[in-house]
């Protein structure tokens, strides 16, 4: 501890020398060396509007890595990161859109961007604050985000209640097949690979996707469009779990010839801890690397990339139950069965992922104004769950999935002064193969699927301040298994007469059949956007989405090892059918900015997984889910504000509330965000090294409307059966964190700086659980954590 007060002492007094601003100015031109007057130029909190003659400048930009977008509307966005250390000139020359299918333009004029989609993205301060965390951390700073967790190091984001399947994660233009299907399968992605992170909630982005019913996260790499090598490297401690990271990128840019970016990071933690005890068994390792090659030609560019992930996850000893007296003692004593000692191994239950992820692209301009984009992606995902087993099975996992995905898709764009048509195809073959080698039967089967879409969007801008945008798709899928079924089981699920036509052999207690599935979707969206006379902007949207069940949903028929718990899907499972209606105020102009967005959604057969029961096997007593459907109303207010109080001082506020409701049976829905907000008040002085020094709060209210799910079980009391009730349904109670953030930067030389930082999350010790964390029956969430990060930017 004595570290983290000394380290405190040298940084603030550090603070109090030197001083550092700089200057970026240069010229906004078109391909024909036309100036372009108007044209937008944004550096993270800088704005400046080139002059008629194209020239701009921006004054007091502290020294570092900065992104940069200079914008026109017409033309392709420059969206680039510049390092800066000194006064820098940067001239930009702006091509017709071309490749960048979701273009945004952040307009401080009369002229309203092209398109009615309203992206909320991450800083790249942000992004590189959770460098030593998850993606699914990093996206709770936007509103409207929250995160579904098991344990602590499973983290998958949730938008606007909605998580899992139907939030589709892509990364660098394909999207992430990593089994998301599982509530504990966290996007297989290095945070510290990302150039760019933004989430588009609702399903109106239909050129990923008609299935987005809650929402999409879009993941970019660095793109570097001026000639320049740079690179940084990150270093974090943490003190929660004794460990920490290292991550290191290099990035060569280029306006024509060869551009490439690389970057690795490497994770070693061990134990978490609760502010009262251990959480045994928490510790993690990863080992990534992200890279990419880049030709570009006077009309055309080509490249190559290849992501790898790597991830060692431990499971909590304590969500493994082996008989119902000991879930019932964990759940009512509040405090896990099992609690040793701090180690840094990591033992069953684990988990064990790997993700190749391997992409070919091609884009050609035909004109100033027609553009084509083709790429074929390659993905191999390799998900082996470890259970606590003896013998000869020690080492052997319980559950061992391999994915296989190949992806192509085309997407063509034209746009003139006022109209933009987009379209495109897509197609990808997906085979899923579950090892033999276990010994067990498989939660998930072998199956093959096949999908193939198309779409088309067109977007008219009637005015400068009134634009447009309808869009359709249309998504075939099929797919094919092959499972074996108890005969027990299929007979308690009702199969034998529905579905006795996907039996094809007969293996004593056991069915083997082929189940295969047919699904055509049609998916749609409008929107419109609109300035207003006070400065401020409306979008509206209303969408339609459909999402296939996954095979979670129609084939999980077993012991989920990695969070203990017996899993039942429904071979009757239908598609969802969401109605999404949202609307969006938007101001982004002078001191006090906001945005606030209320949504409704109407879904169709919504799919959800519900405790019914508790089942006892060889392994022991486990909680029984089942996959259900109901029909389900969601609707939501999200709202973030950022004031700057002065010229030093900033206040954020972000406020976000679900409503859930199961419409059928007229009850709350099951696993629904709580109302939760959050401040941020932070001081700022450039002049002193661009230190910076922020304290946020977060306030997490109990879930009040949950559906009641409990059970009772037989447990024996003095020799006789005694029923006793099983509480897995009421919510913990709310809680509230204070966290600790600050930074101060030194030049090092005159091309490099060093970044250092100190955090302290949980300040207080908190003792809290959360509602959406799955081990929240078993566990207490994490205690304080002190971070130490270094950034050496060169």
């Amino acid at each position: 501890m004595r570290f983290y007060y000394i380290f405190l002492a040298v940084f603030m007094a550090g603070s109090l020398c030197a001083y550092s601003q700089n200057t970026i100015s240069g010229s906004v031109t078109t391909t024909q060396n036309k100036p372009l007057d108007g044209a937008h130029i944004h550096i993270e909190e800088l704005h400046a509007m080139s002059n008629p003659d194209g020239s701009y400048k921006i004054q007091n930009i502290p020294a570092g890595q900065h992104r940069v977008v200079i914008s026109y509307i017409g033309y392709k966005s420059l969206d680039t990161l510049l390092y800066i250390t000194g006064s820098t000139r940067l001239d930009a020359i702006l091509k017709p859109e071309a490749t960048q299918l979701q273009e945004v333009v952040l307009s401080a004029n009369n002229a309203v961007p092209k398109n009615v989609i309203h992206e909320q993205k991450l800083k790249t301060e942000t992004i590189e604050k959770y460098s030593n965390a998850s993606l699914g951390d990093a996206l709770k700073e936007i509103a409207g985000v929250y995160t579904l967790k098991t344990g602590n190091n499973i983290v998958k984001p949730v938008i606007n209640g909605l998580h899992s399947s139907r939030v589709p994660v892509i990364s660098n233009n394909v999207r992430l097949e990593d089994q998301q299907w599982g509530t504990e399968h966290a996007p297989n992605l290095d945070i510290n690979s990302a150039g760019k992170i933004s989430v588009i909630k609702g399903a109106s982005a239909l050129q990923y996707g008609g299935d987005a019913v809650g929402g999409i996260v879009l993941v970019e790499p660095v793109k570097v469009l001026k000639d320049t090598l740079f690179g940084k490297t990150i270093l974090n401690a943490a003190s929660n779990g004794r460990g920490g990271s290292i991550s290191s990128s290099l990035h060569k840019g280029a306006e024509k010839g060869w551009a490439w970016n690389a970057a690795g990071t490497y994770k070693y933690m061990g134990d978490r801890e609760a502010p009262n005890y251990v959480l045994s068994n928490t510790g993690n390792r990863e080992s990534n690397f992200a890279g990419d090659v880049k030709y570009i030609g006077s009309d055309y560019d080509l490249s190559a990339s290849y992501s790898f992930y790597d991830a060692t996850i431990g499971i909590a000893k304590a969500t493994h139950i082996g008989n119902v007296s000991d879930l019932v003692r964990a759940i009512n004593s509040g405090r896990p069965n099992v609690v040793e000692p701090f180690t840094y191994d990591i033992n069953a239950p684990r988990q064990e992922v790997q993700h190749h992820l391997a992409k070919l692209n091609f884009n050609k301009r035909f004109s100033d104004a027609s553009t084509l984009s083709v790429q074929y992606a390659f993905q191999h995902n390799s998900r082996k769950e470890f259970d606590i087993r003896r013998g000869a099975f020690t080492n052997k996992p319980a559950l061992d999935l391999t994915l296989v995905t190949h992806s192509a898709q085309a997407d063509w764009k034209k746009e003139t002064d006022a109209l933009t048509l987009k379209s495109g195809v897509s197609g990808s073959a997906q085979k899923n193969d579950a090892s033999p080698d276990t010994n067990i039967r498989p939660l998930i089967p072998n199956y093959s699927k096949y999908d193939a879409g198309v779409y088309g969007i067109a977007s008219y801008a009637f005015s400068d301040s009134f634009t447009a945008e309808a869009g359709v798709r249309y998504d075939f899928s099929k797919m094919d298994a092959s499972k074996f079924y108890q005969k027990s089981r299929w007979t308690n699920l009702g199969y034998d007469k529905e579905f006795a036509h996907f039996i094809t052999g007969d293996f004593g207690s056991q069915w083997l059949t082929n189940p295969q599935f047919t699904f055509h979707n049609i998916s749609a969206s409008v929107g419109i956007r609109k300035e207003l006379d006070n400065g401020m902007q409306v979008l509206a949207n209303a969408s339609l989405a459909m999402r296939n069940p996954n095979p979670s949903e129609l084939f999980s028929d077993g012991l989920h090892h990695s969070n203990g718990t017996i899993e039942l899907g429904d071979l009757r499972t239908d598609k969802e059918k969401a109605y999404k209606f949202s609307a969006t105020l938007l101001k982004s102009n002078g001191s006090f900015t906001f945005e606030a967005t209320p949504y409704l959604n109407l879904i169709n057969n919504f799919i959800y997984l519900a405790p019914t029961e508790i089942e006892y096997t060889i392994r022991g007593a486990f909680p029984v889910y089942r996959y259900r459907q109901t029909d389900a109303l969601l609707a939501g207010l999200d709202l973030h504000t950022n004031w700057k109080i002065a010229s030093n001082w900033q206040h954020n506020f972000s406020f976000a509330y679900v409503y859930g409701q199961d419409t059928t049976k007229d009850q709350p829905l099951i696993e629904m965000p709580p109302l939760n907000i959050a401040n941020t008040i932070r001081y700022t002085k450039e002049n002193w090294h661009q230190l910076f020094l922020e304290l946020r709060s977060e306030a997490i209210f109990k879930q009040t409307r949950y559906p009641n799910n409990n059970f009772n079980v037989d447990l024996p009391v003095n020799g006789e059966l005694v029923s006793t009730p099983v509480d897995v349904s009421t919510p913990p109670a709310g809680y509230h964190l204070l966290h600790f953030n600050s930074g101060i930067t030194f030049n090092t030389s005159q091309k490099s700086t060093v970044t250092v930082g100190l955090s302290v999350l949980n300040i207080f010790n908190t003792t809290y659980r959360d509602y959406l964390n799955r081990q929240r029956l078993y566990t207490d969430d994490l205690g304080r954590n002190f971070q130490l990060q270094l950034k050496f930017n060169y």
